[in-house]
């Protein structure tokens, strides 16, 4: 997926679109590489209670519209928008080193292995 200016913010982003894949999120992981991430859809909010390391955030509109960004995100906080319909989690600083901001427009690809 790239940003607004092309730059990649991931190249190898795992898909929650079930139930159980939402509710698992990144829980198991250890950390995030960088172009790793979990698009998370539908959702309008995320919890890291429980995660092992810090994660940047991006809500989502349905035209893949950033709406808002959290970068850095810590254990333990909670992170919403109501008008959001996905959330994009990657590895803490993909958002400073992408200038990815609020307003930009996210183009997703599907990788064939």
């Amino acid at each position: 997926m790239t940003n607004s200016q092309g730059r990649v913010l991931a190249d190898r982003a795992d898909i929650a679109d079930t139930s159980s894949k939402r509710r698992t999120g990144l829980l198991k992981h250890t950390k995030l590489a960088p172009g790793e991430g979990l698009w998370i859809a539908p959702t309008e909010g995320i919890h890291t209670f429980g995660m092992k390391f810090p994660i940047d955030v991006v809500f989502l509109n349905r035209n893949k519209k950033v709406l808002k960004i959290r970068p850095n995100m810590v254990r333990g906080r909670i992170a919403l928008s109501l008008r959001a319909h996905s959330v994009l989690e990657l590895p803490a600083g993909t958002l400073e080193q992408t200038g990815t901001a609020a307003g930009d427009q996210l183009t997703f690809e599907k990788y064939e292995a």
